[in-house]
């Protein structure tokens, strides 16, 4: 019957291959990373009208001293220097 099944229901398939419906770690709110990751910040950018994605901007921790107790807008004036900026692209489950 399971061969029935995915046949019929295809999405079952990416969905028991992929478990992008499960978050791990379990009870973490990813939204927030900076009670996780020292130096990083969650950002959201808005690619086009309606799509809106959520990225974190981590800083090196050799810029840790200078990046204590600063906010958003620094973190965003950081993107613009001259150092580089590295794209780590996590897939498609729906979390960070």
């Amino acid at each position: 019957s399971v061969p029935f099944l995915i046949r019929l229901f295809p999405v079952l398939l990416t969905k028991f291959v992929f478990l992008n419906f499960l978050a791990f770690p379990f009870f973490v709110d990813l939204r927030q990373p900076e009670l996780l990751l020292n130096n990083t910040i969650s950002l959201y950018l808005v690619t086009e009208p309606g799509v809106t994605v959520g990225v974190w901007h981590t800083v090196p921790s050799s810029r840790g001293a200078e990046v204590r107790g600063k906010d958003q807008r620094w973190y965003e004036e950081a993107l613009a220097d001259a150092h580089p900026v590295i794209i780590y692209l996590h897939g498609n489950g729906g979390t960070r």
